[in-house]
């Protein structure tokens, strides 16, 4: 059961984040947060919804474990100060690069969750023509990606939240995204050096910096052999990230998960992504217009 956060004790661990925010706001010198910003409590006043909304997702991330959640918002509102997400999605990217390998949608129906609606990020890896291209610059491919985190953030209109996040353990978060990688075509077994070290940054960057930002991940298209191996992965890694994560063989079995709604590539009955869904800017022409379609 959600605390009732405009009664909050003060014992509770939420309270004690807030009563510490001044302090990190004052040693990290910057005070947004997935386009939040955050406000340190006033004497008397209970804090900004938005602001618990946010220290809560760094709460839940770290188990509820107050000094780790600090640790975590203030190394990750330092790097949102030098690294400047929030421009990334007003950035043009090259076309020949990343055009048609991301795109943010809304889709209805999605079984896992308890949503009327939810904010959906497909990954199309199977678009990728040269590994070396995309993948060789590093950093102008974490670039990218962090762009897409960011759309996928504006699309969950945190600013207007006004439901309470449970604590950990005793609820689902409804301000995440959900996240699809597609696989179709991909070659598991001669992936480049270089797909391996921004996988590995990709990996890394979100961890640190995007806590509680996905709910359920789908791996689509994954070779049955490759299901084998991840499942060999999952003995390694967190009940948490483990319940997150569905692997399937083919693509049209999506719909089984996330409605009927979805593309036909996914089993659904709904249009593609290209006609619907928002994408990154590339200078092939495409534009992001904040809610509808990417356009050419």
């Amino acid at each position: 059961m959600a605390e009732e956060w405009a009664n909050l004790p003060k014992e509770h661990n939420l309270s004690k984040f807030a009563a510490e925010l001044s302090k990190i706001l004052e040693s990290t010198g910057y005070k947004e947060m997935y386009g939040v910003e955050l406000q340190a409590p006033v004497e008397g006043q209970p804090p900004a919804h938005t602001t618990l909304l946010i220290l809560q997702k760094f709460l839940r991330a770290n188990m509820d474990d107050l000094p780790k959640a600090i640790e975590q918002l203030t190394a990750a509102l330092k790097w949102r100060k030098e690294y400047k997400p929030l421009e990334a999605p007003n950035e043009t990217f090259p076309s020949d690069k990343f055009g048609g390998l991301g795109y943010v949608t809304t889709i209805k129906g999605a079984k896992e969750s308890e949503n009327d609606e939810d904010i959906a990020t497909f990954n199309i890896y199977g678009a990728v023509k040269d590994a070396k291209k995309v993948f060789g610059d590093t950093d102008a491919f974490v670039r990218w990606r962090v762009a897409l985190m960011e759309l996928t953030l504006q699309h969950l209109h945190l600013n207007d939240a006004d439901k309470a996040i449970p604590d950990y353990g005793k609820g689902p978060d409804p301000y995440q995204a959900i996240q699809i990688h597609d696989y179709l075509s991909v070659s598991f077994f001669r992936q480049p050096a270089e797909v391996k070290a921004s996988s590995s940054k990709i990996i890394s960057t979100f961890s640190q910096y995007y806590p509680e930002t996905v709910s359920f991940k789908y791996f689509v298209n994954v070779p049955l052999v490759m299901q084998w191996m991840m499942g060999t992965m999952k003995m390694l890694m967190s009940k948490d990230s483990i319940q997150k994560m569905t692997w399937m063989t083919y693509g049209d079995q999506l719909h089984q998960y996330l409605g009927e709604g979805i593309p036909k590539e996914y089993g659904g009955t709904g249009p593609s992504l290209r006609e619907t869904a928002t994408t990154v800017k590339s200078n092939g022409g495409e534009h992001v217009d904040g809610e509808g379609a990417a356009k050419g």
